[in-house]
């Protein structure tokens, strides 16, 4: 009797084991069942979420899905981060992260609020470079004759989407490469940055192609260089900063999707191949070129190796430049 008891309790103990095997055999063929958040660490308008509404568009058309885009303005996109981790890790909150948050913001500063290795990349979503873009009203018509103004007692401000931005560390390096006198303001997101611009309550921002492109074209605004390596296909009679008496000089931007690292393995997999097909859209592509932008997307492991090669080439400007984000 005791050993019959004994093998029906280690057939029970088996059995339950194979049960809790099963959810995770068929999480995948069963996500997504309800509607994903896309948080967007900056205000309506700017970059971020300018690449957020359009995928947005894009799996509710073809895929069906419900999307809420939720914009978490603040910090440098550290606001969002944190709000995105305190999230179930389901794969239901997706963080539109940058190169700021993954590969720039814990690094610089003194406390981001989250480790870089709480997250993990799901998709790498576009690239392009940023536009240093000044109002009209600004005498400067190259970026020699801007570094000119930054040498003045009083310099010149920059406006960023943020502390953290890639625009912000584009100029911290400018600055520590000119000697000029760039004076760094804040703001939460491109748009209000952009907003700003245009209105003359700013000198020069340095933007995202998404936010400055229309503005530009539209003539509201001056470019006077693309911080790339090289020019950008979509505005090439814009000059790069290494062309332009900074040889060597490159700070680009990119978008990645990403959620909790502690997200199983299986839903991180259903949710690349979902992105993947929302980014080979005819019409998503030419929308992201519309606004300066190359569409990238990529298995799991290229968005991994990617973070991991522009943090440590973020890591080493960091540290050569002395740059301390507050």
């Amino acid at each position: 009797m005791i050993r019959h008891r004994s093998i029906r309790r280690r057939s029970l103990i088996g059995s339950t084991a194979a049960a809790g095997l099963l959810p995770a055999a068929t999480r995948a063929q069963s996500f997504p069942s309800k509607q994903i958040r896309l948080i967007v660490g900056a205000a309506a308008g700017g970059g971020v979420d300018i690449v957020a509404r359009i995928l947005a568009q894009e799996l509710t058309k073809s895929a069906g899905l419900s999307i809420l885009v939720d914009n978490k303005p603040g910090a440098g996109g550290n606001m969002a981060t944190r709000e995105g981790l305190r999230a179930p890790a389901d794969g239901y909150t997706i963080l539109m992260a940058n190169v700021g948050v993954l590969a720039i913001n814990p690094y610089a500063m003194k406390s981001a609020g989250y480790d870089p290795h709480e997250l993990a990349p799901v998709c790498l979503l576009v690239d392009f470079s940023n536009i240093v873009v000044v109002h009209p009203s600004v005498p400067a018509k190259s970026l020699a004759e801007y570094v000119a103004l930054g040498k003045r007692p009083e310099g010149i401000d920059y406006g960023t989407a943020g502390l953290g931005s890639a625009g912000h560390l584009a100029g911290e390096l400018l600055k520590a490469r000119s000697g000029a006198r760039l004076n760094h303001v804040p703001f939460r997101g491109g748009g209000p940055a952009m907003n700003d611009l245009v209105g003359g309550h700013v000198a020069s921002v340095i933007a995202s192609a998404p936010t400055a492109t229309s503005f530009m074209r539209d003539g509201r605004i001056r470019a006077l260089a693309v911080t790339g390596a090289k020019r950008s296909p979509f505005d090439p009679d814009i000059p790069t900063v290494a062309e332009q008496g900074f040889p060597g000089y490159a700070a680009t931007n990119w978008y990645c999707a990403a959620v909790s690292s502690k997200t199983p393995p299986e839903i991180i997999a259903t949710l690349n191949t979902i992105l993947n097909k929302a980014l080979t859209a005819p019409e998503v592509r030419e929308a992201y070129g519309k606004q300066g932008m190359e569409t990238l997307g990529g298995t799991v492991a290229d968005a991994v190796a990617h973070v991991a090669r522009e943090t440590a080439v973020w890591k080493k400007v960091i540290t050569d430049a002395g740059i301390q984000l507050e």
